[in-house]
């Protein structure tokens, strides 16, 4: 006989089949403001692409088949490949095609140029983002290689092409190219001087020249990319940067040695290796001893990835928690109706849209770099919001994923998939520790700057008492003996940055949204825990009406 112990109710699916781009105000907004309407039918078109059921299920399948790794073909030939399952390349076509690569460099005088590729960047990273690390390097690659006449007359075009080329074969015979990049080692991590690897000249050397480079690299993603920027020491000591290709320009195999994968708490779909060079061949990019300089402007860029790609998160992760909430019944209410669930669901869409309206203003700062205004933007809120944005989106996933209760701790749907994801943004291209001591640097360098963008803050928000504290703390901080305030770097980075977002929301958000982001971070409570706010003064329905309309 057939057993029926009970029927299936009350249960709810996680939402997909929806528009990333037309349920999202905050979005649309920041497109106007930047000058960038002129993307929003794509971006739409894109939006629906990326929210249709069948994206979700190559974004699930692309991490349960996670990359493999052959060292050897069936001759024993070292051909060093990753293998990947076909919904990886379904994706990264989609990316590709859609222009995220090419987007903010196509038109150099077209306004809101970097906002719309941001835009594409955040809906992206809300469906998969493993797929996010390779896009992300190649675009950042960009801007490096474009200073450098003679690799850039060879391979320009391949990195602005839209077309996806999978093929595993020298850079020559391709339409379009990936770039990754390898600076860590076992000895140094974020230390890059610590990094032992060396290059030697193939003959003059120089800018432009041709090297042997010897070594290893902790962490080198990834592998399958066309080429990778590598930091290696020349024969004065000076870290160098180098463009070192899969291939070699006569057809050969570049020796650079794949050991093994990284197998990582989240980011599967996406293949991080560790690698050795045995005289790998490689060009020099800039000039010797400058490579540090010339791979952080790229990693000044992947840095605002890092921003956007947990923008995504949260947003993700709020829309998802606020799409079930509405429908999941306990103790004879829907979710949403409870006291309690209603601070929390309040408190993840504030932090989803406050990261993303100061990850469009970053965008915009990128955009027009040249203006000394933009530029400390740049320098200092760059760090200070990727140590910030990323920290707020592992804690705020754990707390979607438990929303969904017990159905939200299972790998059969995305809350866990964002949980794991989080942590990766916070660690890539320079821990949180890291981040706070490039801000105090940026500041130690350009002291009135950092004061300028405090008198930007303050103007911004010149009726809001709150702020205008919050403002006048700063500038005490800076005033703290310089041996003192390189330890109270995270304490000023969190707060610079609940500032920033404070007077950019007041600028650009409704009032309900303005007042309670103000009324909640600025409280000295807030921030124990996700949720733990008054919300008796908070127009909470107006809130999650604007994060996912119902």
């Amino acid at each position: 006989m057939d057993w029926q112990t009970h029927e299936i109710s009350n249960q709810f699916d996680e939402l997909t089949n929806y528009n990333l781009y037309a349920t999202d105000a905050p979005l649309r907004e920041a497109m106007e403001r930047a000058g960038a309407a002129w993307a929003g039918d794509a971006l739409s078109a894109y939006g629906a692409r990326l929210g249709d059921a069948r994206t979700w299920e190559w974004a699930a399948l692309a991490n349960r088949h996670t990359p493999e790794f052959d060292a050897f073909d069936a001759r024993g030939r070292r051909i060093d490949r990753v293998e990947f399952h076909p919904s990886w390349h379904e994706l990264m076509r989609m990316h590709r095609e859609a222009g995220s690569v090419s987007l903010a460099f196509k038109e150099p005088a077209r306004p809101g140029r970097w906002t719309a590729w941001a835009a594409h960047f955040y809906m992206e990273g809300q469906v998969e983002a493993g797929a996010m690390c390779p896009l992300s390097m190649t675009q950042a690659s960009i801007p490096v290689l474009s200073k450098e006449p003679q690799l850039w007359a060879t391979y320009g075009a391949k990195l602005m092409n839209d077309a996806y080329d999978p093929r595993d074969v020298p850079i020559e015979q391709k339409s379009s190219i990936w770039i990754g990049m390898g600076m860590t080692e076992k000895q140094g991590g974020s230390d890059v001087r610590a990094n032992s690897t060396t290059a030697t000249p193939v003959g003059a050397g120089g800018r432009g020249g041709e090297y042997l480079i010897r070594g290893h690299k902790w962490f080198f993603s990834a592998p399958m990319c066309d080429a990778h920027l590598v930091v290696a020491r020349t024969a004065d000591g000076g870290p160098s940067c180098f463009f070192v290709p899969r291939w070699k320009p006569d057809g050969t195999k570049n020796p650079v040695h794949v050991q093994r994968l990284k197998e990582k708490v989240g980011n599967r779909s996406n293949s991080s290796s560790e690698v050795e060079f045995q005289d790998a061949w490689g060009i020099l990019l800039g000039e010797e001893g400058r490579g540090i300089p010339t791979i952080i402007e790229m990693a000044t860029y992947t840095r605002l990835h890092c921003v956007l790609g947990s923008a995504a998160m949260l947003r993700q992760a709020s829309v998802q928690a606020i799409a079930y909430a509405r429908q999941r019944k306990a103790f004879g209410n829907v979710l949403v109706k409870q006291p309690l669930m209603r601070g929390v669901l309040a408190d993840l869409a504030l932090e989803s849209e406050a990261a993303l309206v100061l990850a469009m203003r970053l965008a915009q700062a990128y955009e027009n770099g040249d203006d000394p205004a933009q530029r400390v933007w740049k320098r200092v809120i760059t760090p200070a919001a990727k140590f910030w944005v990323c920290k707020r989106a592992v804690e705020l996933t754990g707390e979607a994923m438990e929303v969904f209760g017990g159905n939200g701790y299972v790998d059969n749907g995305p809350m866990a998939r964002l949980f794991r994801e989080a942590p990766v943004n916070s660690i890539w291209e320079g821990s949180g520790n890291v981040m706070c001591l490039d801000v105090m640097r940026a500041i130690g360098r350009e002291p009135q700057a950092a004061f300028d963008l405090l008198d930007e803050l303050a103007e911004g928000a010149s009726a809001d008492a709150a702020v205008q504290a919050e403002v006048a703390a700063l500038r005490k901080m800076l005033a703290t003996d310089p041996s003192e305030l390189e330890g109270l770097g995270r304490r000023f980075a969190q707060r610079l940055v609940l500032t920033a977002q404070a007077v950019l929301l007041r600028k650009h958000a409704p009032a309900a949204v303005a007042d309670a982001f103000v009324a909640t971070r600025l409280d000295a409570q807030w921030g124990r825990v996700v949720g733990a706010i008054d919300t008796r003064g908070i127009d909470v329905d107006a809130l999650l009406e604007r994060a996912l309309p119902a």
